[in-house]
């Protein structure tokens, strides 16, 4: 094999060092104030995970189970009626927001995204998409809030929408366990 000349040596080093650099992690940008916003937002959901039943009826056979699954990255909402399976919404960091997906029993998905509003303690989320969703014969949520700024009580606020009209309703909550 002959020498290298000089010009190939300088292409091969070129060649070589472009190969090292795609060997180095990335360095991410640091969080900006969005993301520091959601971040906080998320951690105080957080503070949800037990066990929930409605305030004004102690004898009522719903309950609301908030846990953390994924590495505490995704909050699981789990609703069951004398300890059967009812419903289940997964509330999870995508990117900059947080997003919602909703499985309902009628076998629609929704999704939704927490509003850039969302401010301190009142988290409201809307209507962003759905996955087997029949818009024109299945009832679906639009809207869904959380006014964490009594520990001891969740107000947890929803709308449901069925051929263009939309019924609101509201849980007072208090925690079980």
């Amino acid at each position: 094999m002959l020498p290298a000349s000089g010009e190939e040596r300088m292409i091969i080093r070129y060649a070589v060092s472009i190969a090292l650099a795609a060997c180095l992690p990335a360095v991410a940008a640091p969080p900006g104030p969005s993301q520091n916003l959601v971040a906080a937002q998320f951690d105080g959901m957080k503070a949800l995970v037990g066990i929930w039943r409605p305030a004004d009826a102690t004898d009522s056979p719903l309950r609301i189970r908030f846990s953390l699954t994924a590495g505490g990255t995704v909050l699981v909402e789990e609703w069951t009626r004398n300890g059967r399976p009812h419903s289940l919404t997964l509330y999870h960091r995508d990117g900059a927001g947080l997003i919602a997906t909703h499985y309902c029993p009628q076998g629609n998905q929704p999704r939704l995204t927490l509003l850039p509003t969302s401010q301190g303690r009142l988290l409201r989320f809307e209507y962003r998409d759905a996955t087997d969703l029949d818009p024109e014969n299945e009832s679906h949520v639009t809207a869904l809030a959380f006014d964490l700024s009594d520990p001891a009580l969740l107000l947890r606020s929803e709308s449901y929408r069925k051929r263009g009209v939309s019924a609101p309703s509201e849980l007072r909550l208090v925690r079980v366990q």
